[in-house]
């Protein structure tokens, strides 16, 4: 039985995520910093919740231990967790701002990434799936024909190109693992007031593709529903 943790899985991509790894066979720990809403999601998808929150060393180190004693070992990490950030006029955006972007988006990958390793490396085949975007992309935030270059969002643009820079490091750092980010594109969800054009489900497609991809999959690599993606 595959094992899989997914952070910020209580609602929107994490959730149907969850939901998609479940009905493939996978035992799916939903994580969640709000216990209320987290344990809600998981009595709904029949998985188990782990409450973590992705800024707090601590409540890292206790659902990594929580884990380690309940199940022994994870084989999939999906980092997922994120925040917009405030939409903000460049002029306007502060360093308490940043700090508070970075720290979810991408100093929590590391905390979460450090503190699951050892989980990790018991399986056979881990993965890793880091949850970026395009947005994060030189090549689609430069493009006039991509929505990605009409948005002007800073501290999130900038988080999510340190992700994607993460995950080839880390790709490079552990050749026991295969670690790839994701940028789902531009999905209806609570991230966006429900705007974007594809559905949740068209949203997680490159996420349950690279979290499924086994021991001869890719590792260092970008990709959305399409395939790669330049960044």
């Amino acid at each position: 039985m595959t094992t899989t943790f997914i952070t910020g899985a209580n609602k929107s991509l994490g959730y149907e995520t969850a939901r998609r790894l479940i009905e493939a066979g996978h035992t799916v720990l939903v994580g969640a910093r709000d216990s209320e809403r987290g344990q809600a999601a998981a009595d709904a998808l029949g998985a188990r919740f782990v409450q973590i929150d992705v800024t707090d060393d601590a409540s890292v180190a206790a659902a990594a231990a929580d884990i380690g004693a309940r199940e022994g070992g994870i084989d999939i990490l999906i980092n997922n967790a994120g925040v917009l950030g405030p939409y903000s006029p460049a002029d306007q955006l502060t360093a308490a701002d940043a700090s508070t972007v970075f720290d979810v988006n991408v100093v929590g990958i590391v905390r979460v990434t450090h503190a699951f390793l050892p989980l990790l490396r018991k399986s056979a085949s881990p993965v890793i799936v880091n949850v970026s975007s395009g947005m994060g992309s030189f090549a689609l935030t430069h493009d006039a024909e991509r929505l990605e270059s009409q948005a002007i969002v800073p501290l999130y643009t900038a988080s999510k190109a340190a992700v994607t820079m993460l995950t080839t490091q880390y790709a490079k750092s552990w050749p026991d693992l295969k670690v790839n980010a994701v940028d789902p594109g531009f999905t209806a969800t609570d991230f966006n007031g429900h705007r974007g054009p594809q559905t949740v489900a068209e949203g997680t497609d490159a996420i349950v593709e690279l979290a499924t991809i086994g021991a001869d999959g890719p590792t260092g690599t970008f990709r959305d529903r399409h395939g790669e993606v330049a960044w």
